[in-house]
């Protein structure tokens, strides 16, 4: 018999803590029988919430976390000193496999130095980025990196091409990803010294579908399921995205 994936999940993070990632777990487990959750947090609390839902509670448990890591906390500070903090407890659970998996919607930037601290990096990858599911008119498009990395170099991008595809075609199930590395004109010669450099590089990588340049105006379209940035400009076409039309 499979084992059942063992997901950590921060009940304490996000604006609507905890009422929406308890609903989510309740979901989760209710929708996929082959997933366990762990909510991290303040066991009253998340006690307390539970009552409200029908579920196995042989798949849903809790570990409690006594202190909450604020959104507007400096990452760095936040992880060293609240050590029993939802975050930090879920990242330790990852970190001596007592969980497959973290999911957090509290500070991003905390998940982010957790990540890297407790947890660690895969071998060989550079930089961990940030990478959004966005709509496009086709569907969705990863946009990597978005947040993460706002000085990165050539070879970081080219691993977020990579890793961009891996996730494309393994978890959201587009076989052979387009990836299209953002620019201010299709020509290979345009841009800033940064995607000269990267263009060659993602032409020369075999295991990716490498499309060219795209400009930002092609986004929305669909042209490419992955689109390849350093985090500065990946921040700002987020943030575009996000904003309402005045109309």
């Amino acid at each position: 018999m499979q084992e059942k994936i063992k997901v950590a999940v921060d009940a304490m993070g996000g604006d609507n803590a905890p009422v929406e990632p308890i609903k989510a777990a309740v979901e989760a487990v209710n929708e996929n029988p082959d997933i366990r959750v762990v909510l991290v947090g303040k066991e009253e609390v998340i006690q307390g919430e539970l009552k409200k839902y029908t579920y196995d509670p042989q798949r849903i448990e809790i570990t409690n976390a006594s202190e909450v890591i604020e959104t507007g906390e400096p990452p760095v500070n936040a992880i060293r000193k609240k050590k029993d903090s939802s975050i930090v407890v879920g990242m330790n659970m990852v970190k001596h496999g007592e969980a497959d998996a973290i999911i957090s919607s509290g500070s991003t930037g905390a998940v982010l130095v957790g990540g890297q601290l407790i947890v660690g990096r895969i071998r060989g990858i550079e930089r961990p980025p940030l990478a959004p599911l966005i709509p496009t008119e086709k569907g969705v498009a990863l946009l990597i990196d978005c947040g993460a990395n706002v000085d990165a170099r050539s070879s970081h991008l080219v691993q977020f091409a990579k890793m961009g595809s891996i996730y494309m075609e393994n978890v959201v199930g587009i076989k052979n990803p387009r990836v299209g590395l953002v620019n201010i004109g299709a020509e290979e010669e345009k841009g800033n010294a940064l995607v000269k450099e990267t263009y060659p590089l993602l032409k020369e990588c075999k295991d990716i579908n490498f499309i060219g340049n795209v400009e930002a105006r092609d986004i929305p379209a669909g042209v490419c399921d992955v689109i390849v940035c350093e985090a500065f400009v990946g921040n700002v076409i987020l943030k575009l995205y996000e904003a309402r039309h005045p109309h």
